[in-house]
């Protein structure tokens, strides 16, 4: 790179933004003037700043010029996705000299549309805050037939450096802030489900990001690790929170019966059909309908719920009218569904229609700093229930509990420390008050 000297006006834009974002007031209200600071001086068109949200794993824009509200929200990535997506993965600035040359500019906000992007430059740039790349700083540059943009990046790179402790401090809070709405009252999305293993976190993660929207979601994982929990935070989080939760344990349910539970039936439409009565999906309303074991369900009922996934229409039992749903579906369940496509007792297109927001529970033998935690919840669960009064649990049944492998999961763990609390000896849980299988 050749020596770059800056501006008198250059040097001043900077030592404006510097002080502005070190004096006291609003932080975005700062950064939308230190934008325009840099429209007016620096020969940035248009300018954004985005922050990484760790708990959504997506990139999102807080601040930006020349974008309106509907523009700034549509200006979303994931890490990884296009150019922005890119400097936030590598750390690296990335400079296209000319936009409409670049496959991986991706123009999310579509507030270019109307502009000759052939005349345009793009530049972003990482914003780092110690070890973390927290967000980038992007701006549009008329190129004016230049290939060079030394200035302009290091222009950027020392707005994003004045810039970095400050864009921190916002993702933080909007963390903060959305991890105390989804634990907050009755609506909140993750109670009692304990853990703060990374596996955990991540299930977090995943359930923050899928629960606002109509997407169908899969768990999968093994029996009794917790995917009925995850579905009613998944429920609990999203904007149906106020609507039914409906659960259906396909696996539960006589396979002549199925379809009559699923979607309901009309007097008289088989034997022992008395009166008419409604299926699942119309208790369901507008909320959510947790179909647990799908790998259970009848070919038939199969092509049904694929009808009621596409079309949101479904018949009743004996019945030629028509009804519509407006029910988000959650699926489970602990088969390799694509084992299942290959045996062919799956269908490959609802696998397909099912499998668009996957989600794997792990284990309890691959969350041990959680085995803990869980046995503490469960101790005063029952202690309460049973009235018994638990003060502790000894060192050797925790090396017990720490070294089982835990082939029922958490349900298995519950159901062991509930005896435990039955069996405890002067308050406290011992080897004895502990199943002979651990």
């Amino acid at each position: 790179m050749t020596d770059v000297k800056y501006t008198f006006e250059q040097l001043n834009t900077l030592r404006i933004i510097a002080n502005d974002l070190a004096s006291p007031g609003n932080f975005d209200d700062a950064l939308k003037r230190a934008m325009n600071q840099m429209s007016e001086h620096l020969g940035v068109e248009r300018g954004t700043i985005t922050i990484f949200r760790r708990d959504l794993d997506e990139i999102r824009t807080i601040a930006a010029n020349k974008l309106n509200d509907e523009e700034t929200v549509r200006a979303r990535f994931a890490p990884g996705e296009g150019i922005t997506g890119k400097v936030l993965n590598t750390g690296k600035a990335i400079i296209v000299p000319r936009i409409d040359e670049e496959p991986d500019f991706l123009n999310r906000s579509g507030a270019r549309s109307n502009l000759d992007s052939s005349e345009l430059a793009f530049i972003c740039v990482p914003i780092s805050y110690g070890n973390d790349i927290v967000g980038t700083l992007s701006a549009d540059i008329s190129h004016n037939g230049r290939t060079e943009f030394n200035t302009e990046l290091l222009l950027l790179e020392s707005v994003a450096n004045l810039i970095a402790s400050r864009v921190e401090r916002r993702r933080v809070v909007d963390e903060n802030r959305r991890l105390k709405e989804m634990e907050s009252d009755s609506h909140d999305a993750f109670k009692n489900f304990i853990g703060s293993s990374d596996s955990i976190h991540y299930v977090r993660q995943m359930i923050a990001r899928v629960a606002d929207s109509k997407t169908t979601v899969l768990l999968t994982g093994e029996t009794g690790t917790g995917k009925g929990l995850v579905a009613k935070a998944i429920h609990r989080a999203s904007p149906r929170r106020d609507q039914p939760f409906v659960h259906l344990n396909c696996g539960a349910i006589p396979e002549n019966l199925v379809e009559s539970e699923l979607f309901g039936h009309e007097k008289g439409a088989f034997t022992g059909a008395v009166e008419s009565r409604a299926g699942r999906f119309e208790a369901a309303g507008h909320g959510t309908i947790f179909l647990d074991e799908i790998n259970s369900l009848p070919q038939q009922a199969q092509v049904k719920l694929l009808k009621v996934i596409q079309d949101k229409q479904y018949e009743k039992v004996g019945s030629t009218k028509t009804f519509t749903t407006n029910a988000r579906i959650i699926t489970a369940t602990n088969r390799d569904l694509e084992d299942e496509v290959e045996n062919g007792t799956f269908r490959i297109d609802l696998f397909y229609r099912l499998n668009v927001f996957p989600i794997n529970v792990p284990p309890l033998r691959n969350r041990g700093a959680d085995i803990m935690l869980l046995t503490n919840f469960f101790i005063q669960k029952y202690a309460k229930e049973i009235g018994s009064d638990v003060e502790r649990i000894d060192t050797p049944a925790i090396d017990l509990l720490m070294s089982y492998h835990w082939p029922g999961n958490v349900r298995e763990l519950e159901n062991t420390i509930e005896r435990a609390v039955l069996l405890n000896e002067d308050g406290v849980i011992t080897t004895r008050s502990l199943p002979p299988s651990l």
